[in-house]
């Protein structure tokens, strides 16, 4: 299980002085270990109603299912496009790897130019979620690919 929003927020704090940062980053250290030593509960509760009821631990099993299946399409069909599209390099290791993000390959330079000419957004060193790719922008994906490996 993972579960996200936990905990959420940030806190910058800009000091005059280092003795002052020192000081500041003391009070912080007080006010967040208990935030560690005591986590929600709200998330164990969570897991424990799904897991303890066999419908729902069965709809959790289906939904994890579907979503990986789903994922593992959408790399499928991306490698098409890709060849589809007339591209010469080889795009096995999109099919070949499991999870939520694919490692395309893309340079720093192939990265931005997909941000720049084709509004597509990944991280630098070309991790693409493939949680955001659907049947309705694949192929537009694959397209702005190509033209950036060209």
């Amino acid at each position: 299980f993972g579960l996200y929003g936990q905990r959420v927020g940030a806190l910058s704090v800009v000091a005059g002085t280092p003795e002052e940062a020192g000081a500041v980053l003391s009070q912080m250290k007080l006010v967040i270990r208990p935030m560690y030593s005591n986590p929600p509960r709200h998330g164990t509760r969570i897991v424990t109603s799904i897991l303890s009821d066999p419908k729902r631990t069965q709809d959790f099993i289906d939904q994890c299912k579907s979503m990986a299946d789903r994922i593992h399409s959408m790399r499928t069909a991306l490698k098409q496009a890709l060849e589809d599209a007339g591209s010469t390099h080889s795009w096995d290791h999109i099919t070949k790897q499991i999870g939520m993000f694919a490692y395309s390959g893309l340079t720093k330079d192939q990265v931005d130019a997909m941000r720049e000419k084709h509004h597509i957004y990944c991280t630098g060193d070309g991790r693409i979620s493939m949680a955001g790719v659907t049947s309705n922008n694949v192929d537009y994906i694959a397209n702005a690919i190509h033209d950036v490996t060209k």
